[in-house]
């Protein structure tokens, strides 16, 4: 590694909900760290990935979807997440759908026009498209709402173009010296991670809405050796919820419960502990000291 060749800088990974950010993040550290789901605002914090090899290290940070309904205050917090990364990085990749191009798309687009950076638009979900030549007038119908700093078609979940999109990156940091050390994945913590594992497993199992009125709080995480003991609260809006959330006879938390302790195991490299209880919390997600006791407390 020659220090006075070596890149290193931030990466904003922004969009409207449900574009792939969180997919491409994962793809990008070849590992999942970001969890993910059909459903849109699946993320809800920001979460840093780190990629280092020996010309340089990016760094990623992963954002809530922007959108520009007020909502609860839980949605408000979210925007305003996904609004203060771009304030401090060195790079934008505002990702869209290769399908369509949305109002949402429009909010984000004149929000990182705001931000002063050079942005990178990553035109996600090409695998989608049969006809490859299709593609070409929408690529150059994106690339002419603003002068971004390169326009690239890319599939995370195939890993198309996924290379080049790094490459492109990597020459766009600065010279600077690693501000993690290599083998760092990520900035956060294995307790955040735990409770992030545990609400996807949630977002991917229940009905439609359901889902946004979950949180999950981590009441004690405990290593013994290689062992973790993580003992976790789902927190609910209503008392009818937590019953579909258990489900018959316990089935369902149990199965959630299982899939759950899969990826940590996977990710933490090592045996998982893990026991759940859901409790109700009437309204936590549209108040904002119920939100900041949770850990919705970037602000």
């Amino acid at each position: 590694m020659n220090s006075g060749e070596f890149r290193c800088g931030t990466v904003a990974i922004v969009g409207r909900p449900n574009v792939g950010k969180s997919t491409i993040l994962n793809t990008l550290l070849g590992q999942k760290i970001s969890i993910t789901s059909p459903k849109p605002q699946t993320t809800r914090h920001r979460i840093t990935g780190i990629v280092t090899d020996d010309a340089a290290q990016l760094i990623f940070i992963d954002t809530p979807g922007m959108h520009t309904a007020g909502g609860k205050a839980i949605n408000r917090y979210m925007d305003r997440t996904a609004g203060s990364a771009l304030q401090d990085v060195d790079i934008i990749v505002m990702v869209v759908d290769c399908q369509r191009w949305t109002a949402e798309d429009d909010y984000v687009l004149r929000r990182v026009a705001q931000a002063g950076r050079p942005v990178v638009l990553a035109v996600n979900k090409v695998d989608t498209v049969k006809n490859k030549e299709e593609l070409l007038p929408v690529l150059q119908e994106y690339a002419a709402k603003m002068p971004f700093a390169a326009v690239l078609p890319i599939s995370a979940y195939t890993s198309t173009n996924m290379a080049d999109l790094r490459r492109t990156l990597t020459g766009m940091l600065p010279l600077s010296p690693p501000h993690y050390p290599p083998e760092q994945f990520t900035d956060r913590s294995e307790r955040f991670l735990a409770a992030e594992i545990i609400r996807e497993k949630l977002m991917r199992n229940l009905g439609k809405e359901l889902p946004y009125s979950l949180t999950v709080e981590i009441e004690n995480f405990a290593e013994d050796g290689a062992l973790r003991r993580i003992h976790a609260i789902i927190w609910v809006e209503r008392a009818g919820q937590k019953k579909i959330v258990i489900g018959s006879k316990g089935e369902g938390i149990k199965e959630i419960g299982r899939q759950a302790r899969v990826d940590m195991e996977n990710l933490f490299g090592g045996k998982v502990y893990l026991e759940m209880w859901v409790k109700v919390r009437e309204g936590w997600s549209d108040n904002e000291r119920a939100l900041r006791s949770l850990g919705y407390d970037e602000f």
